[in-house]
């Protein structure tokens, strides 16, 4: 791959050997704009084989022209250096063959960014990528806290069925002792507890029992 970059002064035409067979490069636009530098693309038609492009660069009303030449490459753009802030440019673009150059290009005209503004774009692309990192930063701080979160909530539930398990291997004993404690109370003529008396005294004639009511005093 060779390139090689001439300055040429005057209105002297830059074309060797013009190739009849090739088609100029068509869709040329510039992009990347900034104050002293931009970057110019084109596209091949198809069926042309190409081996180089030749890239012409004037500023507007100043008859001095840069011109570009590289060959033994594929490459469909190329970079415009050195250039002056807010200023109007024209360029033209040509393939090379192995028989020649093509046509020129449509003219393409645009203009530089001001220092100001090239300053201020990147100004503007350094904050977004801090307001990135400031966002990476919150997002892991929000899963520190997430996770901390769970680990108590599954501490509190591990203590609630440990607690819940001790209640209920005591309820059998309970309900032992109250079982106990209601045997002792009772008597033969009432299991459940409490004492028995008559109402009525004996009849010592007959030598039996009147009907009587119990009255159960607990």
């Amino acid at each position: 791959m060779g390139r090689f970059l001439l300055l040429v002064f005057g209105c002297l035409c830059v074309s060797p050997v013009t190739a009849d067979s090739l088609s100029p490069p068509v869709n040329v636009t510039v992009r990347e704009v900034k104050a002293n530098f931009a970057v110019v693309t084109w596209d091949i038609p198809d069926g042309d084989t190409v081996i180089g492009f030749a890239i012409t660069q004037q500023k507007k009303g100043v008859r001095t022209l840069r011109f570009i030449q590289e060959v033994n490459t594929t490459t469909r753009s190329c970079a415009l250096w050195d250039l002056e802030n807010e200023t109007d440019y024209i360029v033209h673009v040509q393939s090379i063959s192995m028989s020649g150059t093509s046509p020129q290009s449509e003219p393409l005209s645009f203009q530089t960014l001001k220092e100001a503004e090239t300053q201020a774009s990147t100004s503007k692309d350094e904050v977004t990528m801090e307001e990135v990192g400031q966002t990476t930063q919150l997002r892991a701080g929000e899963l520190i806290i997430i996770v901390v979160v769970l680990i108590m909530w599954a501490g509190v539930i591990a203590l609630f069925c440990r607690q819940y398990d001790i209640i209920k291997d005591n309820e059998p004993n309970n309900n032992k002792d109250k079982a106990k404690n209601s045997s002792e109370c009772s008597t033969p003529e009432h299991p459940t507890g409490g004492l028995l008396r008559s109402k009525f005294p004996r009849n010592n004639n007959n030598n039996n029992r009147t009907p009587c009511v119990n009255i159960i005093e607990v």
